[in-house]
């Protein structure tokens, strides 16, 4: 439901490096007409500046369940990305896996058959294992925009360091989420 007449973004931020660069990304969704929240898995906590975030969106970063009789602080969102994402999210939301608010959320949004885009952060070695492969296949069967194509968004190789600078495909991600923001003002 739109708040102010903008369309709700929720953001889902995976315990990876990227998600420290997460401030910025949300101040451009902010310019490009979203109302933006942030959920996080409780492994993105460590990467995250919340309180930053927080007052960015205006929103609490949520990152667990809240108990029945407690109202939800979060708009409802009409879209979702997934920045990073992991191996293990992607893995457990093409089995269904709903252990974290994230993936609750997540399995929700594709049940409810609203847009997701994820960017998946595999090291190569990852990206090749048969059970991640099948869980890509099945999420974008389902609708799911994955940015994933390592010859046009290199991967980091395993056990080799922090990610060469520059290596998370922001810019594509900008755009996009802004053709989505279009897509969604439409609707």
């Amino acid at each position: 439901m739109p708040i102010d007449g903008q369309p709700v973004l929720c953001v889902v931020a995976c315990g990876g490096r990227p998600a420290a660069d997460l401030p910025a990304f949300v101040a451009q969704m902010q310019t490009a007409g979203w109302h933006v929240c942030v959920v996080a898995t409780p492994s993105a906590l460590k990467f995250m500046d919340c309180d930053a975030l927080a007052t960015l969106t205006g929103h609490a970063v949520r990152y667990d369940y809240k108990q029945p009789d407690e109202p939800d602080v979060l708009p409802q969102p009409e879209a979702f990305i997934i920045a990073p994402a992991t191996f293990n999210t992607i893995n457990k939301m093409a089995a269904g896996a709903s252990d974290t608010l994230a993936l609750g959320m997540l399995n929700e949004a594709i049940g409810m058959g609203l847009p997701i885009i994820a960017v998946p952060t595999p090291n190569v070695a990852l990206a090749r294992h048969p059970a991640f492969q099948a869980s890509v296949k099945a999420l974008r069967s389902w609708g799911v925009d994955l940015m994933f194509d390592p010859d046009r968004w290199p991967l980091p190789t395993p056990n080799m360091g922090p990610p060469a600078a520059g290596l998370f495909p922001w810019a594509d991600l900008v755009h996009a989420a802004t053709a989505l923001t279009e897509a969604t003002t439409k609707a």
